[in-house]
């Protein structure tokens, strides 16, 4: 399944909407599907935010089962800059707030939540995967 959207933070519940569809045949725990919802969130609004420059590109999100494990695989595909969240270095949650430098939460938070990240850039396009085990 597929869906081609606008990069603009308004259709963040179009988002919500077509991933939670993919996983409402499954028996997917509350916990779960709130883990995913957090990461789909953080990857969007990032994309949103800082892929494109002054205009507001599209976004691809394919969204697929793998039945015999269970797992969702939602992979983010943009034509904005090239830019790979993963080589960010992981902040210091350590410091105070105050004491650190601004931005890679999201993707931390992603990391900690997901049982898969990955990033390739490919064809002019970043892409990235998330996967998270259903049970």
């Amino acid at each position: 399944m597929e869906l081609n959207i606008k990069a603009d933070k308004s259709n963040l519940g179009k988002i919500f909407d077509f991933v939670n569809y993919k996983l409402s045949p499954y028996s997917v725990p509350d916990n779960i599907i709130a883990k995913i919802n957090i990461s789909v969130e953080e990857i969007f609004v990032n994309i949103a935010n800082y892929a494109y420059e002054n205009e507001k590109g599209e976004v691809t999100i394919e969204c697929s089962i793998v039945n015999d494990l269970p797992e969702i695989e939602i992979i983010f595909i943009d034509s904005g800059k090239k830019f790979n969240p993963l080589k960010h270095i992981d902040p210091d949650t350590t410091l105070m707030a105050e004491d650190r430098e601004i931005g890679g939460l999201g993707i931390l938070l992603t990391k900690k939540l997901m049982d898969d990240v990955s990033y390739e850039y490919k064809d002019g396009k970043n892409v990235l995967k998330i996967v998270k085990k259903l049970n």
